[in-house]
């Protein structure tokens, strides 16, 4: 992520930034998780210093519609 990017979310635990962010990968948004947790070693500094997730500008609005968009239980394979 060379370019600009935009701050879209900011998060708890670096556990559900990590989630949101396999969910924009994975529909071809490349986004970014910066959390100052001292790497990981202290997660409950994400309580003063939130995890926040960065994206390009150009892909914020698809990015955020993603991540609002809730599951829809009826395209689950669990049916089969």
């Amino acid at each position: 992520m060379n370019e600009e990017t935009v701050l879209l979310r900011e998060f708890g635990t670096e556990m559900d930034a990590q989630f949101a962010l396999v969910v924009l990968e994975s529909n071809g948004i490349p986004a970014r998780v910066i959390a100052d947790t001292a790497g990981g070693a202290l997660p409950s500094m994400a309580m003063s210093y939130p995890v926040r997730l960065f994206v390009h500008p150009s892909d914020a609005a698809l990015a955020r519609e993603l991540l609002d968009t809730p599951a829809d239980p009826a395209n689950s394979d669990d049916d089969e």
